[in-house]
């Protein structure tokens, strides 16, 4: 079991922990209270609504070869998602690609290198030897956060509008 680590960030207490299942709601009220901007730099898309099956999808996790952590507050007795980094497996590759989502009101004060800083320890620890991400090349919060990281970047030879993070452990 993976224990629940505890920050302040903020001035706030954040816990971050494994994401389990039974988080779907949780998840799915945290990816619905993002702006149109930090869903559109997530899912490298224009999107409005998710279907909870993806919802539920993305709380599927095997915690190795996928793993997703999510950070959280309290707020008025309840658990409140601000902040989610994850990994999955990449086609054709050792490599996992990874992915970070940070609440809009969290977003340039730590929360994004706590979180894949924890991604990144936990991967070292299960063997993973590269991880990666793919993300738009204007979304300046990724592009500076790759860089405090030491990943390289380099042009998505498929795509001129998305930029290739890589880190190897």
């Amino acid at each position: 079991m993976i224990p629940e680590l505890r920050h302040t960030i903020a001035g706030e207490t954040v816990s971050i922990r494994p994401l389990q299942l039974t988080d779907v709601d949780m998840e799915a009220e945290f990816i619905r209270g993002l702006s149109p901007r930090s869903k559109h730099f997530r899912a490298l898309a224009a999107v409005n609504e998710v279907p909870l099956s993806d919802v539920r999808r993305l709380c599927e996790v095997d915690g190795t070869q996928s793993v997703a952590f999510v950070a959280t507050v309290r707020r008025t007795s309840r658990e409140e998602a601000i902040g989610v980094s994850r990994y999955a497996p990449m086609a054709n590759t050792n490599a996992r690609e990874i992915a970070i989502t940070v609440a809009d009101e969290w977003q340039q004060k730590g929360l994004g290198a706590v979180l894949v800083t924890h991604l990144i320890e936990y991967a070292k620890a299960k063997g993973v030897k590269q991880l990666c991400a793919i993300d738009l090349v204007n979304n300046a919060g990724m592009h500076a956060l790759a860089k405090h990281l030491g990943m390289s970047a380099t042009p998505d030879p498929g795509d001129p509008y998305q930029t290739i993070y890589s880190l190897a452990l």
